[in-house]
């Protein structure tokens, strides 16, 4: 029986899957429009024919990881006592990191200076939204809220730098690393003093 043909949606899905695993596998730099067309059993005119080449390829590659990263980021903060909201938003990114490797490795690994949506873009996403958060927080605790973009930065930043650790060691387990962080940012955060110095005096 003869192979049904694609339909010109399947067929871009496809390359996408393919293109995906290609640059996270290989890099960038490392994948070119021949390699993705053998993978796919296609001709390179078809590649170009859907992407106009293998920029046009990785940016909808990019486009993707970044609207479901960000979403997974932004569906973590929006509900739940402040820990909890701490607790989603760590083992979101861990889980993401674990389920969509391929994908976290494209974002953190070949993003270009520049880039209108890069991984450092959607840190400043995520530090706008903590620092939202950590606002309320402060005003409720007596500290000077415009130091929550501070304290977001710190914050963002220590679980993006786990998490981009973890993407290459994954020991020990995601719930184990995760309760550290927590541990650190919960406890920095409760026990803030309203007017911290230097050599703890």
């Amino acid at each position: 029986m003869a192979r049904q043909r694609m339909t010109g949606r399947e067929r871009r899905e496809q390359l996408i899957s393919i293109g995906r695993a290609a640059f996270a596998e290989l890099g960038f730099e490392g994948t070119s429009v021949e390699e993705i067309s053998a993978r796919a059993g296609v001709s390179k005119p078809v590649v170009y024919e859907h992407f106009g080449g293998k920029e046009g390829l990785y940016a909808v590659v990019i486009d993707r990881e970044m609207l479901a990263l960000e979403k997974v980021i932004t569906d973590s903060l929006e509900t739940g006592s402040w820990r909890e909201r701490i607790e989603q938003a760590v083992m979101a990114i861990l889980a993401y990191v674990e389920e969509e490797t391929d994908g976290f490795l494209i974002l953190v690994r070949d993003a270009k200076p520049g880039d209108e949506r890069s991984f450092s873009t959607l840190l400043n996403s995520a530090v706008g939204q903590v620092s939202y958060i950590l606002r309320e927080a402060f005003e409720h605790r007596g500290i000077q809220p415009d130091l929550a973009d501070i304290y977001a930065q710190a914050l963002v930043g220590m679980v993006s730098t786990t998490a981009q650790w973890w993407l290459d060691e994954r020991s020990p387990d995601k719930e184990v690393v995760a309760t550290h962080i927590v541990n650190l940012c919960w406890n920095g955060l409760s026990g803030m003093e309203v007017k911290p110095k230097l050599g703890g005096k």
